[in-house]
Formats: C-alpha cells, sequence, structure tokens
C-alpha cells in the first residue's frame, strides 16, 4: 500500500461508538434541547397565557442533518480526548453552537482559503468536515496531512454532488443555484469539476442573473460582458459560447424552492427555443427535504393571523433568511440571533437582510402591554430549541408573565 493510500484508509474514522453517543447525546441534551418547546410542540404548537399568544411553526430548528453533524462533532472530542480537533469553517450557521465547541477545545480553520495552519496539521490531529462539506482541494490536503477525519457532510449534500460529478462526466456544466461565497456551494462547485476535473459550472443567486444567461443561451451576447458579470462564480477555463451547449441545473439545498423551480423553468424554456427541444437541459429536485418542510410550515403559519412574527438563527444562515424573505411581505418580521436581541417592549434588534447589518427598531405599536398580542415564532434548520425557549419565554415575561407561570400551563 501506497504512503498517500495508508494515509487516506487512516483518515476514515467512525466516532459513532454506541459506548460514545450515549454520552454525547446526555451532553447536547442539556446544551440546546427544550422540554418546554418540545410540550409546546405537541400542544399543536400554540400556547395563550393571559393576553399573549404564542404560536410556533410546525417544523423548526434543528433538521436531521444539523443533529448529526454536532453529535459527530462531540463524539470527536470524547474519542479524541487529548489530541488537538480542528473544524473547516463553522460546523453549522449558528453562533452559540460554534461557541460551544470552541469551549470544547475545538478550533476552526479557515474556510475560505487554505493558510499555513493547513501545513501544520499533523497525522494525530483530528479534522471535522462541516455539514456544508468542504471543496475537494481542502479534503486532498488533509487526506495528505495524514489526519484523522470526522466528515458531518450533511446526506442532501452529498446527493447534490453525486449529480454535478454525474454532470461532468457526461460533459454537461452545472449551473448551480446558490451564494456562491457559502460554503455548501463551494463544496459544490468543486465536486462539478468532475473526477478529471475537467468540468465546468456557473454560480447564479438570482433570477436576474438566470434571465441574463437565457438571454445569453438564446442570442448569444458579449462574451467578455458575460464573464465581467459573473466573475469569480465560474470555473477556471469556462466558455459561455462552448460550455452552455448542454447544461443541467443543482443547487445549494437551503435555497428557496419555489426560486430553483423558477430558474429550472426558464433555463429549460431558453433550451428549448434554442435548440427546438430541451434534451440539451437537465434538472434534480436538489432542495433538502428539512428546508422545504421549513418554508411550507411557514407559508401555513402565515394563513394565521398573527401581529409579528420573529425568527430565530444565525444571521450567516442561507435557510433561516429565506424565512425572513417569505414571511416580511405577509406580516411585520423580525430576524433576531437569540432573546437577547428583544430589549423591550418598545424596542428590538434584529437583522435587516436588504442592508446585511443589524438595526434597532420601535415596535411598540405591534408589541404592547395594553392590549391582547399574538406573537408567531418559526426558526432556521440550524437553530437549537433552547435559544427558541429563551425567546418565548423573554416575549412571556415581558408580558408580566413569569417563567414559572408559563412552565406551569
Amino acid at each position: 500500500m501506497s504512503e498517500a493510500a495508508s494515509k487516506a484508509k487512516k483518515s476514515r474514522v467512525n466516532v459513532r461508538r454506541p459506548d460514545v453517543m450515549e454520552r454525547v447525546a446526555a451532553e447536547v441534551a442539556v446544551h440546546f434541547h427544550s422540554t418546554l418547546v418540545e410540550k409546546l410542540r405537541d400542544r399543536g404548537g400554540k400556547m395563550v397565557v393571559g393576553n399573549t399568544t404564542i404560536l410556533l411553526a410546525e417544523q423548526f430548528g434543528f433538521c436531521y442533518g444539523v443533529e448529526r453533524a454536532i453529535d459527530l462533532a462531540y463524539a470527536s472530542r470524547k474519542v479524541f480526548p487529548d489530541n488537538r480537533i480542528f473544524l473547516i469553517g463553522e460546523i453549522i450557521h449558528n453562533p452559540d453552537v460554534n461557541q460551544q465547541l470552541r469551549e470544547m477545545g475545538i478550533v476552526s480553520l479557515p474556510w475560505k482559503e487554505m493558510n499555513e495552519s493547513y501545513d501544520d496539521l499533523t497525522e494525530d490531529d483530528v479534522v471535522i468536515v462541516p455539514a456544508f462539506g468542504a471543496p475537494t482541494s481542502f479534503m486532498e490536503k488533509v487526506e495528505q496531512r495524514g489526519c484523522y477525519v470526522v466528515d458531518t457532510t450533511c446526506g442532501d449534500v452529498m446527493k447534490v454532488w453525486r449529480r454535478v460529478r454525474g454532470y461532468a462526466k457526461d460533459g454537461v456544466t452545472s449551473i448551480i443555484h446558490g451564494k456562491s461565497n457559502h460554503e455548501e456551494t463551494r463544496a459544490t462547485a468543486s465536486r462539478a469539476l468532475g473526477e478529471e476535473k475537467n468540468g465546468h459550472y456557473l454560480v447564479v443567486l438570482t433570477l436576474g442573473d438566470v434571465d441574463y444567461v437565457c438571454n445569453y443561451l438564446k442570442n448569444g451576447g458579449d462574451k467578455s460582458e458575460f464573464l465581467h458579470r459573473f466573475q469569480g462564480d465560474y470555473s477556471e477555463g469556462f466558455d459561455p459560447d462552448v460550455h452552455l451547449k448542454l447544461i443541467g441545473v443543482a443547487n445549494q439545498t437551503t435555497m428557496l424552492k419555489t426560486e430553483t423551480e423558477e430558474i429550472q423553468r426558464r433555463l429549460r424554456q431558453a433550451i428549448t427555443e434554442r435548440d427546438g427541444d430541451p434534451s440539451a437541459f437537465q434538472m434534480f429536485d436538489t432542495i433538502c427535504g428539512a428546508t422545504q418542510e421549513r418554508q411550507d410550515a411557514l407559508f401555513e403559519m402565515l394563513r394565521k393571523p398573527m401581529d409579528l412574527l420573529l425568527v430565530v438563527g444565525g444571521y450567516n444562515s442561507s435557510n433561516t433568511a429565506h424565512l425572513v424573505e417569505i414571511a416580511e411581505p405577509e406580516v411585520p418580521t423580525f430576524f433576531i440571533r437569540d432573546s437577547s436581541r428583544i430589549k423591550s417592549l418598545e424596542e428590538i434588534v434584529h437583522y435587516d437582510l436588504h442592508h446585511k447589518e443589524e438595526k434597532t427598531s420601535d415596535y411598540s405599536r405591534l408589541f404592547s402591554n395594553d392590549r391582547p398580542v399574538t406573537v408567531g415564532i418559526t426558526a432556521g434548520a440550524s437553530c437549537p430549541n433552547n435559544l427558541i425557549e429563551e425567546t418565548l419565554v423573554k416575549i412571556f415575561e415581558l408580558r408580566g408573565i413569569s417563567r414559572e407561570t408559563v412552565e406551569a400551563v
């Protein structure tokens, strides 16, 4: 066996041992679970105390893929109590969860580009791959260093990888609907190059991007202008006059399903108009089930009357941001990291998606002490239940209702 093969074999480590996972489950429960939230979920997601009503979406919070990633990270520390443990970027997009891992001595490695910290890795080190996955170049580097690798990549993400690898094998360019600077999209783009590294991809984010591509597909255009518009969002050597002959759509799994479906429809129509048939176009539904469930649950929730909606989660969480985008046109919506952002009955600090910054708003007209109030709460797939509990308890406490009273309901 070659040295490289030996290192790759050694790197494959399974930390899901029954004795370990039993201890992990207990520790994760202490850190992130909520009996109150589970009780509220079991009661249909509605709690009324006095003149304050809380509504919870039917689906919210941690998905299976996130739970698995966190469990594996915790298990890594128990299996390797004395080793240095590193994590490529963040395990998920939630600051509380990532802070907890830092307190366990798990050190983050850069995820946008490799630096000397990767060269300093040794065979005794453990490297955790986050739920988003990591680009192939990062994985090759880690395996070259001979580290133990704990791979927490979500199964839904790996389904997308299989699809784009298939596109590359068939000479099909991957059109990836996603955010080009998102960890998952970067990991998927690297797989779109294929095993031979000769495949191609183009990342599109907005319907405006797609309309531009569709116009180019049908009518051609200025290649230099095309490449300038999408600079940094396509594979090395990409030529729109050559590599858009055959295209296949894939997506970051946490995008809005309705938008991805519209992108597929527009690209298919453009290919049909160009060629007379859609045979040069391929598509595959790669929105993850948990993302779709949370979006569907929010659509259903928005049919109910409420005064305001709180969306709880990390500000860099893509799936959480899309929940905000769904809700904003329908009801006053505030995107908060945790209950600490609810300052009073008059003031709330929340994230403005459009300006990419926190702002302070006066919401006293929506959320005051002198009239009945209904507050909706939902959360992205990376938000732990304990943060949801703290949020709903904070609302009740501001309305003069104690935690003890809430827990006794």
